[in-house]
């Protein structure tokens, strides 16, 4: 079986021929791009592995594209502000997209907008979900980074504004990039700042765990898959790679370049904006406001390849190649939604439930079966009304109908002693 492909996704503010240009990651071939509109810094997301979302540079709306029919844009997401910053689920369940200093999150199963936050007080620039989907940060122009709670946001009251899990504020200057590891909520998130530092975090418990200080303002931060290192993209072109496991363990560090000379990727004679590592963590994707992305060997800290472009990058990352984005014919397996511009609960009648499927866990049997509590209770009933008739008369027909009746609670109590020791089995077998 052959193996997975890496591919990179980069856009950049040129012009709307080429939104989003991929290209092999190991042999370099390049691959139809996607076109139409150009996407913002922190504003290209793949959603569900069938879809491509971009939002558009300066614009109040999100371009999307089916990842096969790469020359044709599906539909437009209307917002009520420039888009500053997107993120999709891993999941592919769910959308955020940051408007001004709002966070506004839609359901992709029907379009729904579940929610919009204002715990932020300036702009967002960046968002990111936990791998596991259960959590999702935020960071903005107040120098502040939010840990959300996914669940908590989705069970508040449409009146009340539910509070982030944690709020970091250790950073001085603007929030400029996230990026959270691997293990959900137990994972370690890190942040960059235009305070020149760089810090690690704890998903579960808030607590820093790292800071590294620079001589130049961090605009893009990333953890390569076994989070041994950290990279950091400066405003002065350099990518420093920063150890997590060195010894002696120091939870404020300085970054001192001239000491550290072999971990700093020099080649970019502008700003850094984005940052990306391969699966194996061999190689290191980088975009920047010099109009060029760079792919780098780690180990070596060698240019194995440059792409020019027409304008700054805005974006740039790699990922293992869906199916669908390989194969003209592929189709998504469920068609995307109409997004709702209003959040729900709050449109007209006309515009609720007029399109999409709404799914309810645990609803299924309320309509098309009765579950077996509700069959034993209605046979009780049944049972105890009879004997009550009995008192009365037609003393024949009641007993006839009381043994069926009998019968048929004997069997529910076998298939219920058959399932518990069904379940007691598979509970005690020992692993193998």
């Amino acid at each position: 079986m052959a193996a997975p492909m890496e591919v990179a996704l980069v856009a950049d503010a040129a012009g709307p021929l080429c939104n989003c240009s991929v290209w092999e990651l190991h042999s370099g071939a390049a691959l139809p791009g996607y076109r139409g509109g150009n996407s913002g810094p922190r504003g290209l997301a793949l959603l569900g592995g069938e879809h491509l979302l971009g939002a558009q540079l300066g614009k109040s709306y999100i371009n999307v594209w089916e990842l096969q029919r790469k020359d044709q844009l599906q539909q437009k997401i209307i917002c009520p502000g420039p888009v500053t910053c997107l993120a999709a689920s891993p999941n592919g369940l769910y959308v955020l997209a940051g408007v001004a200093e709002s966070i506004y999150l839609w359901e992709v199963s029907n379009g729904n907008l579940l929610a919009i936050l204002n715990r932020h007080y300036q702009d967002l620039t960046c968002l990111c979900f936990t791998d596991d989907s259960s959590h999702f940060l935020s960071g903005a122009k107040d120098c502040l980074a939010l840990v959300w709670n996914l669940c908590s946001v989705l069970q508040a009251e449409p009146s009340q504004i539910p509070d982030p899990r944690h709020v970091w504020s250790r950073h001085s200057l603007p929030i400029t990039d996230l990026c959270c590891g691997f293990g959900g909520p137990l994972a370690r998130a890190a942040t960059a700042s235009l305070d020149q530092t760089a810090k690690l975090w704890e998903v579960s418990s808030g607590d820093l765990l790292l800071s590294v200080l620079f001589d130049v303002g961090i605009m893009a931060v990333t953890l390569d898959l076994a989070e041994y290192y950290m990279f950091c993209g400066g405003m002065d072109g350099s990518i420093f790679q920063v150890e997590l496991c060195a010894w002696p363990v120091q939870r404020d560090r300085s970054f001192q370049p001239e000491r550290e000379s072999g971990k700093v990727f020099k080649g970019h004679r502008n700003q850094v904006t984005c940052l990306s590592v391969s699966t194996d963590g061999s190689l290191l994707l980088s975009g920047s406001h010099d109009e060029t992305v760079r792919l780098w060997d780690i180990q070596s800290k060698q240019c194995l390849r440059t792409v020019n472009h027409k304008g700054p990058v805005t974006n740039a990352f790699i990922v293992l190649a869906p199916a669908n984005m390989l194969n003209a014919d592929g189709k998504p397996s469920v068609p995307l939604p109409k997004f709702s511009k209003h959040l729900h609960g709050t449109e007209s009648s006309d515009e609720q439930g007029s399109e999409g499927l709404t799914l309810r866990l645990g609803q299924h049997q309320q309509e098309s079966e009765e579950s077996y509590l509700e069959k034993a209770e209605r046979m009780y009933a049944l049972m105890h009304s009879t004997r009550e008739k009995n008192l009365e008369g037609n003393q024949e027909h009641l007993t006839i109908q009381v043994s069926e009746l009998e019968e048929e609670v004997s069997t529910l109590r076998k298939i219920n002693k058959n399932l518990f020791d069904f379940s007691a089995r598979i509970i005690t077998k020992p692993a193998k």
